[in-house]
């Protein structure tokens, strides 16, 4: 009885933890259904775990707005060609995003344009 007690136990803790793990990995901030394009300057870029953030600062009406996009962590960028350098502050960037449902300044990256026109994306490529 004891026995089946502590598998019971460790089960619903297992469980529990579980839908943590799950939660991380939540795509429900983001708008899913449609992709908006930023310009604007870097302002810094985050290579963090567990996901990367590049800010950009973006001109929206004669003033800047700072936009945070959300990106994959540096472990699966990295064997994709990125460096913790891929976006240096000052530089001019277009971004594409999945905006955020509640219309704040981020969003989660797709793909971006570097300005000497270099394509920025998840593929195999040398950043």
């Amino acid at each position: 009885m004891k026995t089946r007690f502590s598998v019971c136990l460790i089960a619903a803790a297992l469980l529990a933890l579980s839908t943590h793990a799950f939660a991380h990995h939540s795509f429900s901030a983001f708008n899913t259904e449609t992709e908006k394009t930023i310009t604007g300057i870097v302002n810094r870029f985050e290579w963090t775990n567990p996901h990367t953030w590049v800010w950009v600062d973006v001109q929206e009406n004669g003033k800047t707005v700072t936009w945070g996009v959300e990106g994959m962590s540096p472990n699966y960028l990295a064997r994709r060609g990125w460096s913790k350098n891929t976006f240096k502050p000052g530089d001019k960037v277009t971004l594409t995003i999945r905006p955020m449902r509640d219309g704040s300044a981020g969003g989660m990256f797709v793909r971006g344009i570097l300005a000497d026109g270099k394509p920025v994306t998840f593929t195999a490529t040398e950043q």
